[in-house]
């Protein structure tokens, strides 16, 4: 009797996770590799709809020939690697001093705004910040800097992409933070900074040389999701990088955007081009960490203790400061100018305050706010329900078929969305599906449900298995013990993957553009449309809205928990 059951159990739950890695490859890897198909394909001149049905180069001849190609591509390439290069060194720097550095401090201060805004938010602030007539230059004039009008020089939308640059490292810098210290909480790293300690390494050479060569492979992955990301992002290129010759994803979305239809064709090789770039990339950062570890290997083995390395994290630590105040000044010079209605340069702050801007400019806000907050609550929903079902059926399975999971979930992470998202587009003109919420909440899940699995997993496998196997022992059944155990333990995991998610959804501005057929408009998508020179305060409303929104939910997230099991300290879904 007891083997029959054993069996029906085990059918079960092979018969659920058929259902499931059904679920994900229809509703997820289908639609990124038809994406991806439909956009190869017109790269190679099949595109019937627009009557080119005869395969031939000439999209790649045009993308070749187009005049300052090589400049975009250099642009490019310099940027993405500077960017996720100069990231990573903060947040590396920012782990080498525990006892300087409060963690807990840093999560409540810094990680929740700057985690939770969207990267275009955050880049309409710095170059609130930064432009010649922005705060930074009013601060020190006209006393310090003896100006009474802005200086004539171009410092947003650069050639070189150095504002581009730092607008990403801005945002990036939280991000492998988080990741660095979700991969310190899997290993005993005080014991190995103590070993190193005791055997005369300094506090940096214990972290540099002991310390995080153990954390990086688990950390790679996101180091590669950052760099396929700096190579491709739109919005932030739209807002901070350089014009022209753009970037090669801006220059991607204009083609693609163009009256004559032929471009679509040399939109399409481009988005190839910018895949193979990234890929490129990718194999060169891979090809550097083994120099790395060669080189690292060489330091440990020759004896020396590498105290300069000392001085180093700490030069690099006072730079990952410097950036996260960077990012939360760009988010009060947002609020400060959606709350300005006279300030002339060289004013510190605004000379007269008003909220008339928020309420004249209601109309405008108010239909976007709505469209955001629909898109951003059904993905991330959706993406949560999909995440828990996928967990459950790794619970019942014996977690089998993990590390194939992982690499499933980066890939729309790694992949450029250029590389997809126009493709996907021409599926959806297909099936009539292109430019309605429904078709822009669904590509945004392309993007939500990799963050929400990333958010959620660790948490979920770290679940203690004798809960579930109690609940079990006294009759119920799995799906009961899911809904009244499992979940209201992992309360404040789920809730936080879910603010995650829709942080995701609402910082998602190729996806609503192009999907959404520019009907359908976001904060993120009139924020982007305003920047290239609308009225700064009712820019400043929009940003305001863009990362407030997110910021709202994370909090709600985080306070829900804690009020249910305010009473109940022991529960972990009452932990911090």
């Amino acid at each position: 009797m007891g083997q029959a059951l054993c069996e029906m159990k085990r059918r079960g739950t092979q018969k659920q996770a058929i259902v499931v890695a059904a679920l994900l490859c229809g509703g997820f890897l289908l639609p990124i590799l038809a994406g991806l198909w439909q956009t190869v394909l017109p790269a190679f001149g099949y595109l019937p709809a627009i009557g080119a049905t005869n395969v031939n180069l000439d999209a790649w001849r045009n993308l070749f020939s187009t005049p300052g190609f090589g400049t975009s591509v250099g642009v490019t390439v310099f940027v993405g690697f500077s960017a996720t290069f100069l990231a990573l060194v903060a947040a590396i720097a920012f782990h080498a001093h525990p006892r300087v550095r409060s963690w807990t401090r840093f999560d409540s201060l810094f990680a929740t705004p700057l985690l939770a805004s969207p990267h275009a938010a955050i880049a309409i602030g710095l170059a609130f910040l930064i432009a010649p007539s922005g705060w930074l230059f009013r601060l020190v004039s006209p006393e310090l800097s003896g100006l009474s009008v802005p200086p004539d020089v171009t410092i947003v939308n650069d050639a070189a992409g150095l504002a581009l640059i730092f607008g990403l490292v801005v945002k990036e810098t939280p991000f492998l933070i988080l990741v660095i210290g979700a991969a310190l909480n899997q290993l005993p790293h005080q014991f190995y900074r103590a070993s190193a300690r005791s055997l005369g390494y300094g506090p940096g050479a214990a972290w540099v040389l002991v310390v995080f060569p153990q954390i990086y492979p688990q950390i790679r992955l996101a180091v590669y999701a950052v760099l396929a990301f700096s190579l491709s992002v739109v919005d932030v290129s739209v807002i901070l990088g350089p014009g022209t010759p753009p970037t090669i994803a801006v220059q991607t979305l204009r083609w693609y955007s163009a009256a004559d239809s032929e471009m679509l064709l040399t939109a399409s090789a481009s988005a190839v081009f910018l895949t193979a770039l990234v890929i490129g990339a990718i194999l060169l950062w891979w090809l550097a960490e083994r120099v790395i570890v060669f080189s690292s290997t060489w330091l440990l083995a020759c004896g020396a203790r590498h105290h300069w390395l000392n001085f180093v994290a700490k030069a690099h630590s006072a730079f990952g400061s410097v950036m996260l105040l960077t990012g939360g000044l760009s988010l009060v010079g947002l609020l400060v100018w959606s709350m300005t209605w006279r300030w002339n340069f060289p004013f510190a702050l605004p000379e007269s305050w008003s909220l008339a801007i928020w309420s004249r400019s209601m109309g405008d806000w108010s239909s976007a706010f709505m469209a955001t907050l629909w898109i951003a609550v059904s993905s991330s929903l959706a993406s949560l329900v999909a995440a828990i079902a996928v967990l459950e059926t790794l619970d019942r399975s014996g977690r089998k078929g993990m590390r194939a999971l992982t690499i499933f979930i980066y890939l729309p992470l790694i992949l450029p969305q250029a590389a997809f998202i126009f493709g996907l587009h021409v599926a959806f003109l297909q099936s009539d599906l292109a430019g309605t919420m429904p078709a822009v909440a669904w590509s945004h899940m392309l993007f939500v449900f990799p963050y929400i699995m990333l958010a959620l997993t660790d948490p979920w496998l770290a679940l203690d298995p004798r809960f579930a196997r109690a609940a079990a022992s006294l009759g119920h059944t799995p799906k009961q013990i899911l809904l009244h155990v499992k979940l209201p333990i992992m309360m404040r995991p789920v809730l936080t993957a879910f603010a995650i998610g829709f942080a995701v959804s609402v910082a998602q501005y190729l996806p609503t553009l192009v999907i959404g057929e520019g009907r359908i408009d976001t904060l993120t998508t009139e924020a982007v449309a305003l920047s290239s020179g609308g009225d700064r305060r009712v820019i400043g409303v929009f940003g305001t809205l863009q990362a407030l929104l997110p910021l709202v939910v994370y909090i709600i997230a985080r306070t829900v928990p804690a009020f249910v099991f305010a009473k109940k300290k022991g529960m972990a879904g009452a932990r911090a």
